[in-house]
């Protein structure tokens, strides 16, 4: 399996971001600013971000793909709630919003990188 660094970076980098989405999104809606004083279901929104995270480890080009688009919701609410809320929510939504920037970018590096033969590999498309 033949891989270029920039490939390996954008690799850590994607599962990085996806990680930080995870854990901000859970600590956000249960412990930092939940909606309600107890935790709020909206901590359920990190679900659909679990499911990529072993199709980018197993560097799957599908997976960084849709994630590049998927990332985009998520993106959406932290834009909103930056915007509409107060306080320790509007950060943490800023916080969102740069995840997500750095999720796409590293998704879309690392596609790019690999169309362009830098990593490219039979087994992994």
């Amino acid at each position: 399996m033949i891989r270029s660094p920039l490939v390996d970076r954008t690799r850590a980098l994607a599962v990085g971001s996806l990680l930080g989405l995870i854990v901000l999104g859970l600590a956000w809606e249960l412990w930092l600013a939940p909606l309600r004083p107890d935790g709020s279901w909206l901590a359920l929104k990190v679900l659909p971000l679990t499911i990529p995270l072993a199709g980018l480890l197993k560097h799957r080009m599908y997976t960084y793909r849709w994630v590049s688009l998927m990332v985009w919701v998520y993106f959406t609410e932290g834009v909103v709630r930056a915007t509409s809320d107060t306080g320790t929510s509007a950060a943490l939504a800023a916080v969102e919003v740069l995840l997500c920037l750095l999720l796409f970018t590293a998704c879309a590096l690392h596609v790019r990188v690999r169309l362009k033969g830098g990593g490219q590999t039979n087994s992994s498309t």
